[in-house]
């Protein structure tokens, strides 16, 4: 569990790290359309690496899965430094998608967590691993400024400094992933794979899961970039970035406990419920920078939150490992959508058109949630 943790926090560091920088890189060179591809990039690599480490865990164990997702997560940052360092936007954005693959084993994670724990404790143990993120919120953020300041004092481009200094955090996790104990592969030999996605069961989780990752993912991708067209600075961005990180993970253990309470199905009513909030005030305040976006982006990483933990207490211990990599697969598939989606978006209506169109995607899983046959706890 040490480990686990310890892995997640520096592989969420790195990515606050990388993204943040290079949605600025892309804005400066491409305009606001072309903002979302950085994180595009980044979810695309976390689908393939979801898939990637589900499989590798079925077949060699979770240790062979994190050495080879973190691993080539390093070699993805070296890339991405290379191409922020020398102004290539295509490099940057095909090194985001290798970086990705080690946030993809670092999500996973949560499950290897949950089945160490009995039944009653799952929801609680997959959250204790998702709060290592909290880690990344405190300190990915709050680094922007100072690595782009380190980075222009050695004559390089000052958001490379973010970049470089993420491929040192994740290389540091591919180190820290030896001191997992070997383990045995138990599963049984005939993978269930996308066969999962026929189960009446995941419905619910999975829409749930999408839909908070669409919305929480369109109005984060768009923030820098509105905090950036108002003339604020790094600082600026970095702090009300981290309130949202924060809430992201800071607040999981609690998340865990109330899905352990009160199951994963009641969990996710109440999330949809604080992004509802949360991308309402993004609507009605897009520019108060000092109380309604900070208070916005809390609520809005909070019912992430929520959704998340709740929906994967629904599906830990019901299918196998390379299933859960499928519907990871899926969930950061349709965030890179919505990445891309919101840079034009914003680009055509602005950060309201942003906030109303996500929004009204975070309450899609209703039509599910208010079904009496849907997942039973």
């Amino acid at each position: 569990m040490s480990a686990l943790f310890a892995t997640v926090a520096l592989m969420n560091t790195a990515t606050v790290l990388a993204s943040t920088a290079g949605t600025l890189i892309a804005a400066e060179a491409g305009g606001p359309a072309a903002s979302g591809l950085p994180s595009a990039a980044g979810v695309l690599g976390t689908a393939l690496g979801a898939l990637l480490s589900g499989t590798l865990t079925s077949l060699r164990g979770r240790r062979f899965a994190l050495l080879v997702g973190y691993g080539s997560a390093t070699a993805g940052a070296l890339a991405a430094s290379i191409g922020a360092v020398t102004g290539s936007v295509v490099l940057l954005l095909a090194g985001l998608v290798v970086l990705g693959l080690g946030n993809g084993a670092a999500q996973l994670s949560r499950y290897l967590a949950a089945d160490m724990y009995p039944e009653e404790r799952k929801g609680f143990a997959l959250s204790s691993v998702v709060w290592a993120g909290t880690i990344g919120a405190l300190t990915g953020p709050l680094m922007i400024a100072p690595t782009a300041g380190a980075a222009a004092r050695l004559g390089l481009p000052s958001l490379s400094g973010p970049i470089v200094t993420a491929g040192l955090a994740v290389g540091l996790a591919a180190v820290t992933s030896f001191f997992l104990p070997p383990d045995e592969v138990t599963e049984s030999a005939k993978p269930e794979g996308w066969a999962v996605f026929r189960r009446p069961s995941l419905r619910l989780p999975l829409a749930a899961m999408v839909a908070a990752q669409v919305t929480m993912v369109a109005v984060m991708t768009m923030t820098p970039p509105q905090l950036h067209h108002l003339g604020h600075s790094l600082d600026v961005v970095g702090w009300i970035l981290s309130a949202h990180i924060f809430g992201m993970f800071a607040l999981s253990p609690l998340s865990g406990r109330i899905a352990d309470r009160i199951g994963g199905r009641r969990t996710i009513g109440w999330g949809i419920v604080v992004l509802a909030v949360a991308t309402a005030l993004a609507y009605a305040l897009p520019t108060s920078h000092t109380s309604g976006l900070p208070i916005s982006l809390f609520l809005l990483g909070y019912g992430w939150n929520l959704m998340f933990v709740g929906g994967s207490s629904l599906l830990s211990g019901t299918v196998q490992t390379r299933a859960k990599g499928a519907v990871d697969a899926v969930i950061w598939g349709s965030s890179a959508f919505a990445s891309v989606g919101s840079g034009h978006l914003f680009g055509y209506g602005g950060y309201p058109l942003v906030a109303a169109v996500a929004g009204a995607l975070a309450l899609l899983p209703v039509l599910l949630l208010v079904r009496r046959t849907a997942t039973p706890e």
